[in-house]
């Protein structure tokens, strides 16, 4: 057994780290398995150190060639030494470079390079509104979102319920720019819309092809999640295509379901497949009802089939509107649950109908019940609007309607939707809002009735 004798009077370092080698210590071989100090008392036997300097050199050196095999660019040791045994490690390899210039067109890019390639082409979009309190006082709000440019010219995509009721409008880009924009024209059934601002030479999108998705494909969105993180971007994949769902407008959509994170303020921001095309509008996240005692929902966001919209919003551009959608010209609603006991018919109950309207022109009258739209059962105002979606206008289309306890059919040829049609059913609602407001008064000092048995009071829709 090997043990050495320790020279307390060298000033020795015992727990050296830092790779320099030990000074050699003198070392006798014993026969005793025990050795006897001066003072007589024995002391076990210490075993000898076997070239432990070069064994923590060696060691180190091993450490730093795997660290150098896995992390790709090295890891080199001691840097710092703070205090006698505290050693930091600090990591060395070549910056991520992001190289646009090789990208070619038809070829599949890095998160990083779609990022670099086209976060100036998105935008963030500040509105200013004006809506109506629970007391029915105006009162002013902001809300923020996203977009994109479509155009060199200034033609910036988003989502409808981005801009709607907005007094006004600022669009910012990532290198500090903002400018004020106007609403070139909406479509809220689709919820895309098409801004303009005053630039030229902007960096644009460009589009895809969103019917080519399949799912499990990487995509990427870009946009300012609560209006605070700007220009963040977020990774996925397609998770299901031709989603039919229901957004918090009420309107019925079909869109594409993605597990890519998109959050209040993401809406209306570009949907990238891994080529840097926009195949989609992201527009809308499943959540909970905000109970604390549910969990919340992650990784269920939609976005709206790029497909799905491109002539929508080439007609937008060129007409200020959608061409070709279809108008009734009625304010409707639908039948209440307590009228149908009584042997009324489900459907969309006509509250009004607009002067030089397709409905008036095809006969329909106030207090009329819609009950069918080409001998398609109706039994609300969702169907109905449905039904007459998947007609253009100019189309002859026959109404089944109930009206004094029987049924008949009215031949309707619909009419081209545009603002003005939009603007004239606003006023409509208006003035009927007015005339409830005053049968509402006129009830509680019982002086009226409330009538309107057939509808759900008082909401309306126009159409």
């Amino acid at each position: 057994m090997y043990y050495g004798n320790y020279d307390p009077n060298r000033n020795e370092d015992q727990n050296n780290l830092s790779g320099n080698p030990i000074e050699s210590q003198d070392f006798h071989v014993h026969t005793d398995p025990w050795e006897v100090s001066e003072g007589g008392v024995p002391q076990p036997p210490k075993k000898k150190r076997k070239a432990g300097a070069a064994r923590i050199v060696a060691l180190s050196l091993c450490c730093a060639l795997v660290g150098g095999i896995v992390g790709g660019g090295g890891v080199w040791f001691v840097t710092e030494r703070l205090g006698s045994n505290t050693t930091i490690y600090e990591g060395t390899h070549e910056p991520v470079n992001v190289d646009t210039t090789s990208v070619k067109s038809g070829e599949a890019m890095t998160a990083s390079q779609i990022y670099a390639n086209y976060v100036d082409a998105c935008v963030g979009i500040t509105t200013e509104l004006v809506d109506t309190n629970t007391y029915g006082f105006p009162v002013q709000g902001a809300a923020a979102g996203s977009g994109f440019v479509i155009s060199s010219d200034g033609y910036i995509v988003t989502n409808y319920h981005v801009i709607k009721g907005a007094t006004s409008i600022k669009v910012a880009f990532v290198d500090g720019t903002s400018y004020d924009a106007t609403l070139v024209g909406g479509e809220a059934d689709n919820d895309v819309a098409v801004l303009k601002i005053d630039a030229t030479g902007l960096h644009a999108v460009t589009l895809g092809d969103s019917d080519s998705l399949v799912v499990g494909e990487a995509v990427y969105t870009i946009g300012n999640p609560l209006g605070e993180l700007t220009w963040s971007l977020t990774d996925g994949l397609v998770s299901a295509k031709d989603r039919t769902v229901t957004t918090s407008e009420g309107e019925t959509m079909n869109m594409l379901q993605t597990n890519t994170a998109i959050n209040s303020g993401n809406s209306g921001g570009p949907l990238f497949n891994a080529y840097g095309e926009v195949v989609g509008i992201t527009s809308a996240k499943l959540s909970s009802s905000g109970s604390s005692s549910e969990a919340s929902i992650e990784g269920l966001g939609f976005a709206i089939p790029i497909n799905d919209v491109k002539g929508m919003i080439t007609d937008i551009i060129e007409h200020g509107y959608v061409t070709g959608k279809p108008n009734v010209g009625i304010l409707m609603t639908d039948v209440s649950s307590a009228a149908t006991q009584y042997g009324v018919p489900a459907g969309a109950y006509v509250e009004a109908v607009l002067d030089g309207s397709c409905a008036q022109k095809g006969g329909l009258q106030q207090g009329d019940i819609i009950c069918a739209v080409d001998g398609t059962e109706i039994t609300s105002i969702d169907e109905l609007k449905a039904a007459v979606k998947e007609c253009k206008a100019g189309d002859n289309v026959t109404f089944t309607i109930y009206r004094d306890g029987s049924k008949q059919d009215l031949t309707l040829t619909l009419d081209e939707d545009n603002q003005d049609r939009q603007d004239a059913l606003s006023d409509l609602q208006d003035e009927l809002n007015q005339q409830r407001q005053q049968a509402v008064q006129e009830q509680q000092s019982g002086s009226g009735s409330s009538g309107g048995s057939y509808f759900n009071w008082p909401f309306g829709f126009g159409y």
